[in-house]
């Protein structure tokens, strides 16, 4: 079933947008023609909205440089050891090579991800009536790690107090 596009009710409705402005959210789909009317189609993009391409000027977004064509080629270019891909052709196609392409390009990832997603670490969602539970978890876990660091640069006031809070967690856990 084809939705018409409400504005011309002519065409078909083949672009949808979602947007979230001031965490109001609405739906719009529109054929092409309606969508170039109001503003809503990205022109350049075959279909409409591709991924790739968004994620490729997301990626070259600190690429831009007032550097001249000469003094930019002399730079080196990031190659991935394993796999052979560079960085441009990471920005290109949207993927990684191998898994050791995370590595080689987290330099440049870190402050991308940091401005996408406000964090380098994945936190993922987590559905409301196990949340406590898992939050106590992490804290636990980030403790323990605390507690090993603690001990092994010799702050033992400190470890004791980690360890203290290591344990009531635990019990808290336990209930």
């Amino acid at each position: 079933m084809n939705l018409l596009c409400p504005e011309c009710g002519k065409r078909p409705a083949t672009l949808h947008y979602t947007k979230i402005v001031n965490g109001e959210k609405t739906e719009t789909h529109l054929c092409e023609v309606c969508a170039q009317e109001k503003g809503e189609y990205m022109p350049g993009f075959d279909n409409g909205f591709s991924f790739h391409n968004l994620l490729s000027g997301l990626l070259n977004f600190d690429m831009v440089s007032n550097e001249s064509p000469d003094i930019a080629h002399q730079k080196t270019v990031p190659r991935c050891a394993t796999c052979g891909l560079t960085y441009n052709q990471f920005s290109k196609i949207g993927r990684f090579g191998c898994s050791d392409c995370f590595e080689t390009f987290r330099d440049r990832l870190d402050p991308l991800l940091r401005r996408i997603h406000g964090s380098t670490t994945h936190q993922g969602k987590i559905p409301e009536r196990t949340k406590g539970e898992l939050k106590m978890r992490r804290d636990l876990e980030k403790l323990r790690g605390q507690l090993v660091r603690a001990v092994e640069s010799e702050e033992f006031e400190e470890a004791a107090q980690l360890r203290d809070q290591v344990r009531s967690l635990q019990e808290r856990l336990s209930e």
